[in-house]
């Protein structure tokens, strides 16, 4: 009797490929950076900061504290105020200023550089009776002077061109441009624009 066999089975028509092995991992390890090279990014970062700080200094901002108290009340010793270098570069020196200025031959002494206020532009007239500054022959407002400071008498004085007459707001303590007359713009090294210490007193002026 003859005996009947099952069909063999169809193999798939698509077999999946085998996955992709995964590369070996790295076995070196990252190299160190070089001291050198740090050493060198930290000058040229120290260079760098130096640089700009030089340049801000000399020709924009530059810090500058108050000596004496010849500008009271307005500024008390030890302030300290920062001066706009490029300020008189974009427009004219203004009557009620504050500026820092290289002290004159007439005021030589330990202080280097002074503060005053302007009063007096050139081409005006100055002079103070009974106590009130006159510019012009008009008395001007002085809201920045404290209680009872006043101006001791001053003959009329012309200022000449590209001078400035500037006087401290205490009046009775200040050796400005009564003693030693009419400072030169080229002296005029900034206008003081802001009071940075003591905190407490910050201050725009």
């Amino acid at each position: 009797m003859s005996q009947s066999s099952a069909p063999w089975p169809t193999p798939p028509s698509h077999v999946p490929p085998a996955p992709a092995a995964e590369p070996a991992a790295a076995t070196g390890k990252k190299k160190p950076p070089s001291t050198v090279r740090n050493i060198v990014e930290w000058v040229v970062i120290i260079a760098g900061a130096l640089i700009v700080a030089v340049v801000v200094k000399t020709f924009l901002i530059q810090a500058f504290y108050i000596p004496s108290g010849s500008m009271l009340p307005t500024l008390q010793e030890q302030d300290r105020v920062l001066v706009n270098k490029l300020s008189y570069d974009l427009h004219p020196v203004h009557r009620g200023d504050i500026v820092v200025f290289k002290g004159p031959e007439q005021a030589a002494g330990q202080i280097k550089d002074l503060i005053k206020r302007v009063i007096g532009l050139p081409g005006d007239t100055v002079e103070s009776r009974e106590g009130v500054m006159y510019v012009n022959g008009k008395p001007i407002k002085e809201p920045y002077l404290g209680p009872g400071i006043t101006t001791g008498p001053l003959e009329p004085t012309t200022i000449p061109p590209n001078r400035y007459w500037v006087m401290g707001d205490n009046r009775g303590n200040s050796k400005d441009s009564r003693f030693f007359g009419p400072i030169d713009k080229k002296l005029i090294i900034g206008r003081a624009f802001v009071r940075v210490w003591p905190i407490s007193h910050f201050h725009f002026f």
